[in-house]
């Protein structure tokens, strides 16, 4: 540990807190604020698409101008988006509203580097340990993020969760200006074009298709069945505080084993912590297919968050040893690229898939996708064993 990664790990739980309570209520809003009741979810739809879109642009920005410059425009541009959800709900401005929603989605697209900034303010050998402390902010997001919310919702009267907006405004100037007191290590020059490393190059290495089919696929599982999981519960007539215990120890089970997920890498091999992520997917669809009490889900969404935790911090940890220092910004933007279109389009068709197919087909449906997990893990296994 160092101040510099303890301030990049204060910032990224406090970026998490912002996305946990924006995905906690922006459909509630829009609910309220929408001209028609199917655009009730646009503005979280506008979050994550907005995030997609900027994932490239923000790499390749924070390769010209450093990680600090590209992180203190993140906070502005958060600022904005608190802003414009604030207005738009205390004016009943519908658009206004989806619009900050989409700049806290852009915001979500530069954040979502902290935790490749955390690797490079380390040791080498000790990359997976940072990655993997910075992740653990979840766990404060988790508790932060639902309850902030819940506490600022009724705050200005007839503006239902204003009051919670108004407080993202507070933590992405606080998340600027702590970012302002870390020191990063600078942005290496860029090599001349006739020797820069064609990205086609970079991207078909085999232990970069690791890193992508691992950290996209167990992305887009956990988000499938995660999205799907509350209809699945209500339509098994469960009560809402039972999916709210549910999905809240899912997400306690997504970043809680960040606190020793970098260690176990050391410990007991990459390979290893993937493939365990794996098997802890195929667990979650098991359980989900074999009952449907509380206690099922309870324990399918516990499997499916440690799951997605081995998989992200694994895929984060080798992605990093797949390319150069001038290499890196083309290599992170194309990853966090695919992983956020896979992510978004499963959360998009979570719910089409569990209103026309059913629960049972949700979690067939995500076997393709863990099976190509596997076989990716298989192959790396095959390349470690391979004399260098």
């Amino acid at each position: 540990m160092n101040l510099n990664l303890i301030l990049l790990a204060i910032c990224q739980a406090l970026m998490m807190t912002t996305n946990t309570l924006t995905i906690t209520t922006s459909a509630l809003v829009g609910a309220r604020l929408a001209p028609d009741p199917s655009l009730a979810t646009l503005p979280l739809a506008a979050q994550f698409l907005a995030t997609m879109l900027t994932t490239l642009p923000a790499s390749l920005f924070m390769g010209r101008f450093g990680r600090k410059a590209g992180f203190i425009l993140a906070a502005v541009i958060g600022v904005c988006a608190g802003i414009c959800a604030t207005v738009g709900i205390l004016s009943h401005q519908y658009w206004l509203f989806v619009t900050g929603a989409a700049l806290a989605g852009v915001f979500v697209g530069f954040g979502g580097y902290i935790r490749f900034a955390a690797a490079e303010v380390v040791r080498p050998d000790y990359k997976s340990i940072a990655i993997s402390w910075v992740m653990a902010g979840g766990v404060v997001a988790a508790i932060s993020g639902p309850n902030l919310a819940r506490l600022t919702r009724d705050v200005v009267p007839d503006a239902l969760f204003a009051g919670s907006f108004a407080v993202t405004i507070l933590i992405y100037l606080s998340i600027g200006v702590i970012m302002t007191a870390v020191t990063f290590p600078p942005p290496p020059a860029p090599p001349p074009v006739s020797e820069r490393t064609p990205l086609k190059q970079i991207i078909t290495r085999p232990r970069f298709v690791i890193a992508v089919i691992c950290g996209a696929l167990g992305y887009a599982v956990m988000s499938l069945v995660m999205t799907a999981t509350p209809l699945a519960m209500a339509h098994h007539h469960h009560h809402f505080g039972d999916t709210t215990f549910v999905i809240q120890w899912h997400v306690l089970g997504m970043f809680a084993p960040s606190f020793f997920t970098g260690y176990l890498i050391k410990r007991f091999g990459l390979s290893n912590i993937l493939l365990t992520g794996a098997l802890l997917g195929l667990a979650t669809v098991i359980i989900n297919l074999t009952g449907q009490t509380v206690t099922y889900f309870w324990a399918a969404l516990v499997a499916l968050g440690v799951s997605w935790n081995f998989l992200f911090i694994g895929a984060t940890t080798l992605l990093t040893e797949t390319y150069q220092s001038s290499e890196k910004t083309r290599a992170q933007g194309f990853n966090d690229f695919i992983v956020f279109t896979a992510v978004t389009m499963a959360a998009l068709s979570a719910g089409a898939l569990q209103h026309r197919f059913g629960w049972k087909m949700v979690n067939l449906g995500v076997l393709p996708l863990l099976f190509l997990i596997l076989s990716a893990v298989i192959w790396l296994k095959t390349l470690d064993r391979k004399p260098a």
